[in-house]
């Protein structure tokens, strides 16, 4: 049996964090090893301190490791980071440099020029930046890799199959789930009933981060996708799952079957299928007309797969679709946990590298 690689995680006893320990609890490579809470979680059982939002509860294993503060010293090689965005502004790239290799989903670093904004599928190539980071920063081990804002994923995970088609312009308007604004989230009185037309922050990562995943990796540098994005963003009264309506503006004009037939090949370069949090299908074109639905099809593929539907014409654009994906999974813990299994099989991981036959 091969020795699981010890993990950490910051942030543990949020939403977030809580999600990482779920995902993680009988993952082939990685282990949880070390937690790490808020101030007033700090030195208390891990078990005892944390508020449990998701089904079930925490793992024995986590529930009795004791909650760290931000500025202990972690033993840990591989560090997950569900950190709100100040803490993580300095805390990251202090464990990147002291050799820890740390894969955040607060967007604190997230946009820096020499941080991977991974998406494996799509842009597992740029997995290549680590080397350029390290070089300019003198990290030798160590190592800062990101993953995108929740809603950034299903934007990408559409649109990146119709990369052959030439993406030139696109919309979004997202109905994004309470979950993603964390534990507690939005106020009750503000939600139920209601559809809340702004979320701080949001439409600018829309219509930004997509067109840097979608952009190819050119020497030390990412060539940004030569597109225009614009987002509106929307707050809905679901707990899980961001469902995206887009708009696209394709050079090609391929027909409606050659972009459903896209979708539904669409697997992402080797050896991104077979790692263990793949899913068999990351884009999943549903053709009834009334789908994809937050409720029915946010946990496609162990909430991994994007659920694309209701494509068809735009009289501005051109083709319009719907698509979705679960924001605490794939749009966070669960895309984190993917960029490191892609990092230890390419070799960035210290000298821990699993063995071909857990995953091929």
């Amino acid at each position: 049996m091969m020795q699981k690689l010890d993990v950490a995680i910051l942030g543990a006893t949020g939403a977030v964090g809580q999600r990482f320990i779920q995902l993680l609890e009988e993952h082939p490579w990685f282990r949880v090893a070390e937690v790490n809470g808020s101030e007033r979680s700090a030195g208390q059982l891990y078990g005892e301190s944390v508020r449990w939002v998701l089904d079930g509860e925490p793992p024995d294993a986590v529930s009795n490791l004791l909650v760290k503060p931000l500025d202990a010293e972690f033993t840990s090689p591989l560090i997950f980071s569900a950190l709100p965005k100040a803490p993580a502004q300095t805390r990251e790239a202090e464990l990147a440099a002291a050799g820890h290799v740390v894969c955040t989903n607060a967007s604190a670093n997230r946009m820096a020029p020499d941080v991977p904004l991974l998406l494996p599928e799509a842009n597992a190539d740029h997995i290549r930046l680590i080397d350029v980071q390290r070089e300019r920063r003198g990290w030798t081990s160590g190592a800062l890799v990101a993953n995108s804002n929740c809603t950034t994923m299903p934007v990408v995970m559409s649109l990146a199959p119709l990369r052959q088609f030439g993406v030139r312009r696109f919309t979004i308007v997202s109905q994004q789930a309470i979950s993603g604004a964390g534990y507690p989230g939005v106020p009750s009185m503000d939600i139920l009933d209601n559809v809340i037309p702004y979320i701080g922050g949001e439409e600018d990562k829309l219509e930004t981060e997509p067109l840097r995943m979608l952009g190819q990796l050119a020497n030390d540098a990412i060539d940004w996708l030569d597109a225009v994005a614009s987002a509106s963003c929307n707050r809905v009264p679901v707990i899980d799952g961001h469902l995206v309506n887009i708009s696209v503006d394709l050079a090609e004009q391929p027909s409606h079957d050659d972009i459903i037939a896209a979708w539904n090949g669409f697997r992402g370069p080797e050896p991104v299928p077979s790692l263990p949090s793949a899913p068999e299908q990351p884009v999943m074109y549903l053709p009834k007309p009334d789908r994809p639905q937050i409720r029915r099809d946010r946990h496609a593929g162990n909430g991994m797969t994007t659920s694309v539907g209701r494509l068809r014409a735009c009289p501005i654009l051109g083709y319009k679709f719907v698509a979705l994906s679960h924001n605490t999974i794939r749009g966070a813990a669960g895309c984190s946990i993917l960029n490191a299994e892609l990092l230890a099989v390419q070799g960035y991981l210290h000298d821990f590298q699993p063995r071909a036959a857990t995953f091929a």
